[in-house]
C-alpha cells in the first residue's frame, strides 16, 4: 500500500497536471533558448599592475604621514572617480578616441590585491618584509590597439591623480595650522595674562607664606592678645577694690567726680542748702506753710534744685542724651564728694577708660589674627590655583610651539610629496575566446528543472487547497476528535456511470461495508438498547458528499437484516428521491406539508416494493419555509409515531453548511451520523462543524462514514483478506448488479 503522502501527491497530480507540464515546459523552453543561442565572438582586453610607490624616502613627519595616507584611500571608488574618468575621456578625444566617462566606467575591472601589502607591513615590523599593494587593472574592448592606449592614459590619469591628491592633504594640513595657530597664539596670551594678573594680587600672600612672615605675624598677635588678658585681669582688680571702696561702679563715680568738681553746682548747692536753713528757721517761729515769705522761698527752692538738675545733666551727660539725669536729691548727694573721695573716683574712671581701650585693642588683635590664619589657610588654594594658572600656560605652551613645528614641518614636505602608485606592469593586450556550454547539457539540465519546478508548482497548489482528498486524512481528522468511524464506503461503480448508486440487489458486493457500519452503529448503544439508536439523523458538511445515498443504502442494508425500517425524507428543501425506489411522491404534499406529515392528506409512509422490510415518508419538498414544518407538532408525532411502529428510523437531512434543518431534528432521534467524501470535503468546514458541535450538549454525534473511499483505504480496515475466487467472485456480482441497477441524478 502506498503512503498517503505518495497517494495524495498522485491525487494531485491528476488535479493540476496541466499547471505541472506548463512548468516544465516553460523551464524547458528557456534551456532551449540558452543552448541555441549563437556562439559570441572573441573579446580583447588590455591589463596591467599598478603597486604602491612605498617605501619612499621623506625626511618630515608630515610626508611619511600623507605617503602612508595615499596608500590608504587606494580602491575602486578613488582610481575611478569622476573627475579622472572626465580627464581621462579628454585626453583621449584629443588622440582621436572618443570614449565617455560612463563607459571608461562600465568597461574598466579593478582588482586590489591587500595581502601582500599587509604581509609586508608586518614584515616591516619586525624588520624582514617587502610586500607592496597590488591593483590590477583590466579594461575591455572591441579591438586589439584601443583598449591598451586607454588603458595607457588612465595609468598616467591614475599615478597623477594620485600625486595630486596627496598635493591636496598637504594643503589641506597647512590651511588648517594656519586656520588654528591664531586661536592657540590668542589662548597662550590670554593664559600668560591671568597668571600674571594672579601673581601681581596673591603674589605678596604667597611669597609671606614662603618666607614665614606670616607665620610670625600670626604668632605675634596671638602673643600680643594673651599679654593684653593679662594687664586686664589687673585693671579689672584695681576697679573692684575702688567699686568697693567708693560704693558705687565706675559711671556712678565719673558722675559724682564730674558734679563735685563742677563750681557752678557747688555755688547751686550753697545756696539751696541756705534757702533750706531760712524755711526751717521760719518753721521754727511758728510761721505758716502759707506765709508768704515761705512761699516765696519754696519756689526760690524749687528754682535752685531745677538749676541744679539741669546743670548737672549739662555736666554728667551731655543734656542727658547718654547718661540718665538724677534728681535733685541725688545730685546733691552725688555731687558732695571730699577730696579723696573725689581722687578715688577719677582713679576708677581712669581705669575703667584704660579697660575699654585694652577690649577694643582685643578686638582688632582678634580680628587680625582671624584674618592672618583665613589668609594662611587659603594660602594652598592659592598656591593650587597658580600651579593650575602655570600648567594652563605650559598646555598652551606646548601646543602653540608644536603646531609651529608641524607648520615648519609640512612646508618642507611640500617639497618631498610625490605620488603613492607607481605603474608595475605596463598595459598589455589579451585576446579572450568566451566559453559556451554544451547543449545537450543545457538541455538535460532544462529538463531536469522543469521537472522539479513542475513538481514543486504542483505541490503548492495542492498546499493551497482546503479539500481533504483522501479517506486517510479523513480519519486522521476524526482520530485527532476522538469521533469514531462508523463505516468506510468504497466508490459504487454504476452502469451507465450517472446512474443512482442505490444497493436495490441483495447480492451485491458493496452490502458487506454497509452491514459492518450496522454492527459498529449497534455498538454506539442508545439508553442502553441492544438494538443501538433506533432513529439516526444523517447529515453532511456540505453537498456532493453523498449522504442521501448513504441514508437509502443504510436503510436498505437495515431492511435486509430484518428490521422493519423506515427511511424519512427530511431534506424539505430539495425535492423527494423516492424514485429510486420506485416510489412516486404525492404532488399534493408540497401544497399542505402539515396535513401531510399528519396523515390528513394522504398515506405519508409508503412501503418499498423492492426492498422488503422498508418503507419509505417521501419528502413533500421543496419548501420555502422549512423551519415551520419542521418544529411543528406534526412532525414530531408523525417522528414518534415512527420510533413506536419501526426498528429503525434514517433520517435524511440537509448538509450543516446549508441550513440547521438537521440540529432542529436532532433532539427528536437518537444522535447524528456525519457523513464526509475524500475531494469534495473540506477541512476547514469539517473542522469548524465538529468544534461547534462539541461545544453542544444537546447535539449526540453518533460517528462519521467516509464515502468514496479508495480501495486502499478499505484493504487497511478490511478483517478477512479475501483470496482470488472471491474477488472473481465480486466481480461477476458487481457486473451482474450494475446491469439491473436504476439510472438517475447522482445526489454527490
Amino acid at each position: 500500500m502506498a503512503s498517503p503522502l505518495i497517494k495524495r501527491y498522485l491525487l494531485a497530480l491528476q488535479r493540476y497536471k496541466w499547471a505541472g507540464l506548463a512548468s516544465f515546459l516553460a523551464v524547458l523552453g528557456a534551456a532551449g533558448v540558452i543552448a541555441l543561442r549563437p556562439k559570441p565572438e572573441a573579446d580583447f582586453y588590455a591589463q596591467g599592475v599598478l603597486v604602491d610607490n612605498s617605501p619612499t624616502v621623506s625626511f618630515t613627519a608630515t610626508g611619511n604621514r600623507v605617503q602612508a595616507q595615499g596608500l590608504g584611500i587606494i580602491n575602486e571608488e578613488f582610481l575611478l572617480s569622476d573627475v579622472l574618468l572626465e580627464a581621462v575621456s579628454a585626453e583621449l578625444e584629443n588622440r582621436g578616441i572618443s570614449v565617455t566617462a560612463d563607459e571608461l566606467a562600465q568597461n574598466t575591472e579593478l582588482t586590489i590585491d591587500n595581502t601582500a601589502a599587509d604581509a609586508g607591513r608586518r614584515g616591516r615590523n619586525n624588520n624582514t618584509g617587502t610586500g607592496r599593494e597590488r591593483v590590477t587593472v583590466r579594461y575591455n574592448g572591441d579591438d586589439p590597439e584601443t583598449p591598451q592606449t586607454i588603458l595607457n592614459v588612465m595609468f598616467q590619469g591614475m599615478v597623477e591623480l594620485s600625486r595630486e591628491s596627496n598635493k591636496a592633504k598637504l594643503r589641506a594640513i597647512l590651511q588648517a595650522l594656519d586656520e588654528r595657530n591664531p586661536e592657540i597664539e590668542a589662548e597662550l596670551r590670554q593664559a600668560e595674562q591671568a597668571l600674571e594678573a594672579y601673581d601681581r594680587i596673591e603674589g605678596p600672600a604667597i611669597q609671606a607664606s614662603l618666607d614665614g612672615s606670616l607665620l610670625g605675624a600670626i604668632s605675634g598677635s596671638q602673643n600680643q592678645i594673651r599679654q593684653n588678658q593679662i594687664a586686664l585681669a589687673g585693671i579689672e582688680a584695681q576697679m573692684r577694690s575702688l567699686s568697693q571702696q567708693l560704693g558705687m561702679t565706675p559711671e556712678q563715680a565719673y558722675a559724682s567726680s564730674a558734679l563735685s568738681a563742677d563750681p557752678i553746682i557747688a555755688n547751686l548747692r550753697a545756696r539751696i542748702y541756705d534757702t533750706e536753713s531760712q524755711i526751717q528757721l521760719l518753721f521754727a517761729s511758728d510761721y505758716k506753710p502759707e506765709h508768704p515769705t515761705v512761699i516765696e522761698l519754696r519756689r526760690s527752692l524749687a528754682a535752685l534744685n531745677q538749676l541744679l538738675q539741669e546743670r548737672a545733666a549739662e555736666v554728667i551727660g551731655g543734656r542727658g542724651q547718654n547718661t540718665p539725669i538724677p534728681s535733685g536729691t541725688q545730685v546733691r548727694q552725688d555731687s558732695s564728694l571730699d577730696p579723696a573721695r573725689s581722687a578715688l573716683a577719677n582713679q576708677l574712671v581712669g581705669l575703667k577708660n584704660q579697660r575699654d581701650a585694652i577690649l577694643q585693642q582685643q578686638q582688632v588683635l582678634a580680628q587680625s589674627a582671624q584674618d592672618l590664619r583665613q589668609q594662611y589657610s587659603s594660602l594652598p588654594n592659592k598656591q593650587l590655583e597658580r600651579d593650575r594658572l602655570a600648567q594652563q600656560v605650559a598646555l598652551r605652551r606646548a601646543l602653540y610651539d608644536q603646531i609651529q613645528a608641524s607648520r615648519i614641518d609640512a612646508e618642507a614636505a611640500d617639497a618631498e610629496t610625490v605620488s603613492s602608485l607607481t605603474v608595475a606592469t605596463p598595459p598589455f593586450v589579451v585576446r579572450e575566446d568566451p566559453e559556451t556550454a554544451n547543449p545537450i547539457l543545457v538541455l538535460l539540465a532544462g529538463g531536469v528543472v522543469g521537472l522539479i519546478v513542475g513538481g514543486v508548482v504542483i505541490f503548492l497548489l495542492d498546499a493551497l487547497d482546503g479539500t481533504v482528498r483522501t479517506s486517510e486524512d479523513l480519519e486522521t481528522i476524526f482520530y485527532d476528535q476522538e469521533l469514531p468511524v462508523l463505516g468506510i464506503i468504497p466508490i459504487i461503480k454504476t452502469r451507465p456511470a450517472k446512474a443512482a448508486p442505490v444497493l436495490l440487489q441483495p447480492d451485491s458486493v458493496y452490502n458487506e461495508n454497509y452491514e459492518r457500519f450496522l454492527s459498529k452503529l449497534r455498538l454506539a448503544g442508545a439508553n442502553g438498547s441492544t438494538l443501538g439508536p433506533r432513529v439516526v439523523l444523517i447529515t453532511s458538511t456540505r453537498g456532493a458528499e453523498g449522504k442521501s445515498i448513504s441514508a437509502f443504502n443504510i436503510a436498505i442494508a437495515s431492511a435486509r437484516a430484518g428490521r422493519r425500517t423506515l427511511l424519512v425524507e427530511a431534506d424539505l428543501r430539495a425535492p423527494s428521491r423516492a424514485q429510486y425506489l420506485n416510489i412516486a411522491p404525492d404532488p399534493q404534499s408540497t401544497v399542505e406539508p402539515l396535513r401531510y406529515y399528519s396523515g390528513q392528506l394522504s398515506e405519508n409512509i409508503r412501503m418499498a416494493s423492492a426492498v422488503e422490510n422498508l418503507y419509505v415518508s417521501p419528502g413533500p419538498g421543496p419548501l420555502r419555509r422549512t423551519a415551520g414544518v419542521l418544529e411543528s407538532g406534526e412532525v414530531k408525532r408523525f417522528l414518534e409515531d415512527a420510533r413506536g411502529r419501526f426498528d429503525m428510523v434514517v433520517l435524511d437531512t440537509p448538509a450543516l453548511s446549508r441550513c440547521d434543518d438537521a440540529l432542529l431534528l436532532e433532539s427528536l432521534t437518537d444522535g447524528m451520523i456525519l457523513v464526509t467524501r475524500p475531494g469534495v470535503t473540506e477541512k476547514a468546514v469539517l473542522t469548524a462543524v465538529l468544534d461547534e458541535l462539541e461545544l453542544s450538549e444537546d447535539v449526540r454525534l453518533l460517528g462519521a462514514i467516509i464515502n468514496a473511499a479508495d480501495s486502499d483505504s478499505l484493504t487497511a480496515v478490511s478483517e478477512e483478506p479475501s483470496s482470488d475466487a472471491q474477488t472473481a467472485a465480486d466481480n461477476l456480482a458487481l457486473e451482474r448488479e450494475l446491469d439491473r441497477v436504476p439510472t438517475g441524478r447522482v445526489d454527490f
